[in-house]
């Protein structure tokens, strides 16, 4: 039997450096999807966005703060198609021009990249498609809009017969309405079509609009506000909607298998939902020095020296010097509260001895949204104590090109979100295929892919999921860390170098033998586009208590911690 021709919708695809058209690890993600559907050649193409500004670039200002900076983008390598199509959103008829991103630019399968800052539009219109995950409510309405609706008609103009459209995650859902206009209203039609991907658990990343907003935007392609209510409710929700207009969907994890039927239970008339793990595209993050490494000795020296290529970079960018020989730390992700950057430092003194002494050296990175006030002071606090701190540097800039380079010069990738909000996690897989070693909250992918004393260390307790204030959880948490790193990790990292090397080793085996996208593209394939079981038991109908409760807001008591 044939394999389906998918099409995949994401509102940002991280396919190289040279492109904008990325966050952080949504797109992570997406693209080492498209990489690894390109390296199979599988029947995939992708839809998203080109971004004029991209989402922003982060740089330090003159007054020592980050700033948010936007620099318009002119790229000349992509293919334009010659298409255009035409949405409505807002009482305007936008245009909308496709660009193709050519399998053998990066090594993806075909990607369409949609755009409006062209002639003929508005300049409203044209704002579209400025900045990824627009702060203006009627902007980011148009853009999913745009990405959705604008993206099938793209496809269909192009000739290319999807048998499936993926939506990763709601901001595609209007793809899905744009089919309901074309099936004439019969939902039953579009459920054959279409599947679901829920990133989150985090209620920022379940989107909510008033279903009139939307119906202004062109969100529902024409659709009649009575079935968008009945579909999504009055205060639509898109992850409601989207788990009620698929055939099936999945969750990003195997325990997000398990919170996500959970959360979404209430959901009547929703298609079953899944576990399909994340992974990343070892072709492409793996350095080919730690493949196949022959030796113990061997995988240590090729670690030195990647930590002193990035030690070089960090000497250029912020002017501290790092010891290759001292043991290093790196979080580097979204500066979300939830995954609480500030951990490490709750307790200043035992941090601080162990900085003193040189036997520690900790790397910061990532972006937040540029409206996130909350998560740009907390990059800010970190960002001054840095500055009195030996062995502490906040880099600014976190692109694919830094992340690369990160988790090849680490030796241990810090993961603190609060559990069970981080429901997959890629960065630190990515780090283990360099022989970084994870050391993790026991959420989201390290469930399944970290285990101590194998290859790194998680975070588990008695009580783990008992109901506790959000101040006592913190607390928990940070000792436990803190235990790992003082008992476990620095006598290993120090006084046995042979240990050392036989857990780096085993991380890389681990993310070589499963958290490689080429398998989740492959399960993709078998257990959401063209299921080898229609068995629709999911991981959800094992009663698990959990504590999911709405997402925590960390307030002046968390600020106090980290000044």
């Amino acid at each position: 039997m044939a394999l389906p021709n998918v099409a995949y919708f994401s509102m940002e695809i991280a396919m190289d450096q040279s492109l904008s058209t990325y966050s952080g690890g949504l797109g992570f993600l997406a693209g080492s999807h498209m990489l690894s559907a390109g390296y199979l050649q599988m029947p995939m193409v992708g839809v998203t966005m080109l971004w004029s500004y991209g989402y922003y670039d982060q740089r330090i200002s003159h007054n020592g703060q980050v700033e948010v900076a936007y620099i318009r983008k002119y790229y000349d390598f992509l293919t334009d198609t010659g298409i255009t199509v035409e949405v409505d959103s807002f009482g305007e008829k936008v245009k909308v021009k496709a660009y193709l991103v050519p399998p053998e630019l990066f090594g993806t399968c075909p990607v369409y990249l949609l755009t409006t800052d062209i002639e003929g539009n508005s300049d409203w219109a044209k704002s579209i498609s400025y900045k990824l995950y627009d702060g203006n409510e009627k902007i980011r309405i148009a853009q999913e809009t745009v990405l959705g609706v604008a993206g099938i008609r793209v496809l269909q103009a192009a000739g290319y017969n999807f048998d499936v459209v993926h939506m990763n995650e709601g901001h595609a859902l209007p793809a899905a309405f744009e089919l309901l206009r074309q099936y004439n209203g019969n939902l039953d039609e579009v459920k054959k079509k279409t599947v679901f991907t829920t990133h989150t658990p985090v209620a920022a990343g379940n989107e909510v609009h008033w279903v009139d907003t939307l119906l202004g935007g062109g969100f529902f392609a024409g659709c009649s506000r009575e079935q968008a209510v009945e579909l999504g409710g009055e205060n639509f929700s898109l992850t409601v909607a989207a788990l009620r207009m698929s055939r099936i969907a999945n969750a990003v994890s195997q325990l997000h298998g398990l919170v996500a039927n959970r959360m979404w239970e209430w959901v009547e008339g929703r298609c079953p939902i899944r576990a399909i793990t994340n992974a990343v595209n070892l072709h492409y993050w793996q350095d080919k020095r730690m493949s196949g490494v022959a030796s113990f000795d061997h995988l240590l020296r090729v670690k030195r020296e990647m930590k002193e290529e990035l030690f070089r970079y960090i000497a250029n960018v912020a002017g501290k010097r790092f010891d290759p020989d001292v043991l290093t730390i790196t979080w580097a992700r979204r500066f979300a509260d939830y995954k609480r950057a500030w951990l490490i430092f709750m307790d200043k003194d035992r941090i601080g001895k162990l900085l003193d002494e040189n036997k520690l050296q900790i790397i910061f990175a990532g972006k937040f949204h540029p409206d996130d006030v909350m998560g740009k002071e907390m990059f800010n606090k970190l960002l001054t104590r840095s500055h009195s701190l030996k062995n502490v540097v906040v880099l600014p800039g976190y692109e694919l090109q830094l992340s690369g380079m990160l988790k090849r010069g680490t030796d241990v990738w810090l993961n603190t979100p609060l559990r069970p909000f981080e429901a997959s996690g890629t960065s630190g897989m990515s780090a283990n295929a360099n022989g970084a070693l994870h050391l993790s909250i026991y959420d989201g992918w390290a469930v399944e892919g970290t285990f101590t004393g194998i290859n790194g260390y998680t975070v588990e307790y008695e009580g783990l999921d008992d109901e506790m204030p959000w101040e006592e959880r913190h607390w928990k948490d940070h000792e436990c860390i803190m235990n790992i790193i003082e008992n476990q990790i620095i006598p290993t990292y120090y006084n046995n170098k042979q240990e050392w090397a036989r857990l780096m080793r085993q991380a890389i085996r681990t993310s070589e033998a499963y958290f490689n996208s080429d398998r989740m593209v492959v399960e993709y394939y078998n257990r959401l586009y063209k299921p080898i079981a229609h068995d629709d038991t999911s991981a959800g109908e094992k009663k698990k208590e959990m504590n999911i409760s709405e997402t925590p807001t960390f307030d002046a008591w968390t600020f106090s911690n980290i000044k």
